[in-house]
């Protein structure tokens, strides 16, 4: 097993999105509840296997579908590049998509049992999109345009406040809209280099299914939301 490929696959110089999603939940709320280190320790656990979880078993599918053997790599799409260069690695990286999965689905129980059971269906939304996000979602513009920003504006920052109190606020969801528009707007970006290649490889996002233009007009609009939901 190599251990560069598999810290590779994790794609970490990207993995600071999280703990700026949870934190940006936990800010939203730790002026008006008790303030515990330790809960919000277990929130930071769970999003942060969520996110190893999805780009692990992101880059194991498309490794072994030869998606990757075919995208131009840049340095924010076409893949890490970590599995092409050591093919042997693979399973190490599926290893390590299930075991963070798996400490995501622990931590996250913890929260429900500490919490409430809100959190449960939030984190079932999650896990879905863990394991759906490149073999089904990929497939389905719509769900693969919103995915990225439900699980990381959405799920991981109203659901950091709900782990705190049960009684969401309008200002949550705006603050939420922000990473949730611009994390769309980042995983939409991605997808302009690797157009032909999802397309040979069955994907069917916006770009694959409206064109370039559908998807300009998109990653504007998003812009503008997330701006409006600031002021």
């Amino acid at each position: 097993m190599s251990v560069k490929a598999v810290i590779g696959a994790m794609r970490v110089p990207f993995l600071l999105l999280t703990p700026v999603c949870v934190f940006l939940g936990a800010s939203l709320v730790w002026n008006e509840v008790t303030q515990d280190w330790g809960k919000l320790g277990w929130v930071l656990l769970a999003a942060m296997g969520a996110h190893i979880s999805v780009n692990t078993l992101n880059e194991y599918f498309d490794f072994k579908s030869g998606l990757d053997l075919k995208t131009v790599k840049t340095p924010f799409s076409g893949g890490s590049g970590s599995l092409p260069a050591e093919p042997q690695a693979a399973f190490a990286v599926l290893i390590t998509g299930v075991i963070s999965l798996l400490i995501t689905i622990f931590a996250g129980l913890l929260l429900v049992n500490s919490s409430h059971l809100n959190l449960l269906i939030i984190g079932m939304l999650g896990a879905f999109i863990i394991i759906a996000y490149t073999p089904i979602l990929n497939k389905i513009p719509l769900a693969c345009l919103v995915a990225p920003g439900i699980g990381f504006g959405l799920i991981m920052v109203l659901g950091t406040a709900l782990s705190f109190t049960a009684q969401v606020q309008t200002h949550w969801v705006l603050m939420a809209l922000i990473p949730f528009c611009l994390v769309n707007n980042l995983l939409l970006l991605n997808q302009f280099p690797d157009l032909e290649a999802d397309r040979s490889f069955g994907r069917n996002h916006l770009i694959i299914k409206h064109g370039e233009k559908a998807g300009v007009s998109v990653y504007f609009i998003s812009s503008i939301v997330a701006v409006l939901s600031l002021l």
